[in-house]
């Protein structure tokens, strides 16, 4: 029997297709030899080569100029790839991140990073800002909120005495699966995840497997390993642990609330490394003085100045009773002139005015 002949057409558009390969591969090539001199002249300047505002200020030209087919998560995805491996070139980034393995803070680091990036995960958040401040790992991916559970604690207290800034930030639409070996999910007979997995599918759990019992365990990375040892268990995870465990994706965004983001920080040692890119967040630390109406008349220069603040977190001030810290989230770049401004005028009224970082906002 003779081989299939390969229609004339279709011969045409993969020659066509090789043409526009060979012109690409060139041109990345080229791309990566600018960013390798680029990186040289950093170095000799003493200025780091990780530049996140940069980094974002060429996808969103990118994706303003992108008249598709490729959306534009398509091209983001692409040229994070291709920024990584061009950064790869000079300097292999170490990032520690808030672990284990297939976790969605080492989906988001990845994310943030690309894959030409050593990945450090560590077993708690502490552990995360302690790396980074040995230097062990030059940047450190950590959650800070979400959207349904709110603020997470520890990451806001850790900032109080930690030297590390937010460089960068990361939104991640958390969209849970239901990951086993079993060939479906009637054969499921336990399910296990993280508590806060678990609150977040417990309507459509009792919808899809009603009466099949739940257990609660330290991760949901942990619960796709525990599913990877017996097929009759399943896990709820992220695609991630899904193909970093070889299971089967038996059902995705299976979470009750449809849009459910956490927002992760990335911390490192350098404020300087985050540029004004137009769309800017500043993220500040206040103590503010035992007065009455001392936190209406600090919050005021902020609306004097037409500043938008974004998010407010009270913490409770350690080993002063009835004290608080407050985190507060603001548009713009510490060095605009209106934020400038506000931080000036708030100095006299505050104990403790910290900026812990200045950074490109994520899109979300």
């Amino acid at each position: 029997m003779s081989a299939k002949r390969t229609p004339p057409a279709l011969s045409v558009f993969r020659e066509q297709i090789d043409r526009i390969d060979t012109q690409v591969l060139a041109l990345i090539n080229r791309r990566a030899r600018l960013a390798s001199q680029i990186g040289q002249a950093k170095r000799k300047d003493g200025a780091s080569t990780y530049v996140p505002s940069r980094e974002t200020q060429v996808v969103a030209r990118l994706t303003t100029l992108n008249r598709g087919p490729l959306s534009n998560d398509a091209i983001a995805a692409i040229y994070r790839e291709i920024i990584s491996a061009s950064r790869a070139l000079e300097e292999k980034l170490r990032i520690a991140y808030f672990g284990p393995v297939a976790t969605y803070t080492h989906q988001a680091a990845r994310e943030q990073f690309g894959a030409q990036a050593d990945y450090l995960p560590v077993a708690t958040i502490p552990q995360v800002f302690a790396e980074v401040e040995r230097g062990e790992a030059d940047y450190g991916v950590v959650p800070i909120e979400n959207s349904s559970e709110g603020a997470v604690a520890i990451t806001l207290d850790l900032f109080v005495d930690s030297p590390l800034n937010i460089i960068a930030e990361r939104f991640l639409e958390i969209r849970h699966c239901l990951l086993s070996r079993a060939p479906q999910k009637e054969k499921i007979t336990r399910v296990l995840a993280h508590p806060q997995a678990l609150a977040q599918c417990r309507r459509w759990l009792a919808a899809n497997l009603p009466g099949i019992p739940t257990e609660e365990v330290s991760s949901n990375a942990r619960a796709a390993e525990m599913a990877v040892a017996n097929p009759m268990l399943a896990a709820i995870a992220g695609r991630l642990a899904g193909e970093h465990y070889k299971l089967k994706l038996l059902a995705t965004n299976i979470q009750d609330q449809a849009a459910n983001f956490t927002r992760f920080a990335v911390i490192g040692r350098d404020a300087q490394t985050s540029q004004p890119t137009g769309h800017d967040k500043t993220s500040l630390l206040l103590s503010v003085r035992d007065e009455v109406g001392v936190l209406y008349r600090t919050l005021k220069p902020f609306a004097d100045n037409k500043i938008s603040l974004l998010r407010i977190e009270s913490r409770p001030l350690k080993g002063r009773p009835w004290e608080y810290l407050f985190f507060i989230d603001v548009e713009g770049h510490v060095t605009d002139a209106p934020l400038a401004q506000a931080l000036h005028d708030i100095a006299p009224l505050c104990a403790l005015v910290k900026v812990i970082g200045s950074y490109a906002a994520a899109n979300h």
